[in-house]
C-alpha cells in the first residue's frame, strides 16, 4: 500500500465503530495532517511535530486491524499533546506521554469501542502504557485475534518445538527451548541462534 494521506471521511473505514467523531475533533482541533502508511516492519504509526507553516504529522500503518488502528494512533496523538505542553524537554515515552496516552485511552474505554478482551488488555496497559504497542505482549496477543487470517501463518508461540518456519525475506529457522520470555531460534543455514518474541508472526513450512 502506498503512503497516502488520508482523506478524513475515508477514515471511518479504518476505524471502529463509535470512534470516528472523537477522532475527527482531535485531528481538526490539532491541526494534524494524517497518513495512511504502508506496512512497516518496526513501526506501527509515527509523530513529527508542527514547525514553521506545516502541521502536526501522523502516520499510521494501513494494514492495522481497526483496534490496532486506533490504539495506535492515540498513542501518537498523546506525543502530540505531550509536545504541545512540553515540547523537547521530557523523553518521548515518559511520564509526561505516559499520562497523556493513558487520559486519551480512558476517554476512548469509557464509550465501548473495544471488545471486551481488548478493553480488559488495555485496562493493564493503563497501569503502565508500553513505548509500542508491539512492545506490549499481552495487548498484541489479543490484537491479534482480529486479524485478518492468513494462511500459514502464525505466532511462535504457536508452533510446537522442532518446527521450521520462515520469516519475512525467505531466511528459514527452527524452533527451540523458551528462554526468559522469548523463544530460541537457529537459522537453518548458518547454525546462528536469535531470540523471537512469542508474538511474531511467521509462515509454517
Amino acid at each position: 500500500m502506498p503512503k497516502q494521506e488520508a482523506p478524513l471521511l475515508q477514515l471511518q473505514d479504518y476505524l471502529p465503530a463509535g470512534s470516528f467523531e472523537a477522532v475527527l475533533y482531535y485531528l481538526q482541533h490539532h491541526k494534524v495532517h494524517l497518513t495512511i502508511s504502508r506496512k512497516r516492519q518496526s513501526i506501527l504509526g509515527d509523530y513529527r511535530h508542527a514547525h514553521s507553516d506545516k502541521n502536526h504529522r501522523i502516520s499510521v500503518n494501513g494494514n492495522l486491524n481497526k483496534y490496532a488502528f486506533l490504539i495506535t494512533l492515540l498513542h501518537e496523538l498523546a506525543h502530540l499533546f505531550t509536545y504541545e505542553i512540553f515540547g523537547h524537554r521530557v523523553q518521548a515515552h515518559g511520564k509526561e506521554w505516559k499520562d497523556e496516552f493513558g487520559k486519551i485511552l480512558a476517554k476512548f474505554l469509557l464509550h465501548k469501542i473495544f471488545p471486551p478482551d481488548i478493553e480488559k488488555a488495555l485496562m493493564n496497559t493503563l497501569q503502565n502504557p508500553a513505548a509500542s504497542s508491539c512492545g506490549d505482549e499481552k495487548l498484541l496477543r489479543v490484537l491479534h485475534n482480529y486479524d485478518e487470517k492468513k494462511a500459514g501463518m502464525t505466532l511462535i508461540e504457536q508452533l510446537p518445538a522442532g518446527t521450521l518456519f520462515a520469516i519475512k525475506g525467505g531466511r528459514i529457522f527452527k524452533k527451540e527451548e523458551k528462554i526468559r520470555k522469548r523463544y530460541k531460534c537457529v537459522e537453518v543455514k548458518t547454525g546462528k541462534y536469535y531470540l523471537f518474541s512469542p508474538v511474531y508472526e511467521v509462515n509454517i513450512i
